[in-house]
């Protein structure tokens, strides 16, 4: 399978938040290293798998509706 992988600023065209608060407020809390996001070559920059932040986001979607009704 391949991915598709994206900066901050592509992540945040796709999904509407700032990059700014991509980096400081979802890494780590609601988007985890190894499954959302790498470090190439243990390096600082991210790069963010969009094929697996798409499907939790759905996944969480369905969630909130359940809940909902």
């Amino acid at each position: 399978m391949s991915n598709t992988y994206l900066t901050a600023d592509q992540l945040s065209e796709r999904i509407h938040y700032n990059a700014r608060t991509i980096r400081n407020e979802l890494v780590d809390s609601c988007l985890i290293e190894g499954l959302h996001y790498v470090r190439p070559f243990g390096r600082r920059k991210m790069l963010f798998i969009w094929e697996q932040i798409e499907k939790d986001m759905l996944l969480s979607s369905d969630d909130s509706i359940a809940l909902a009704s």
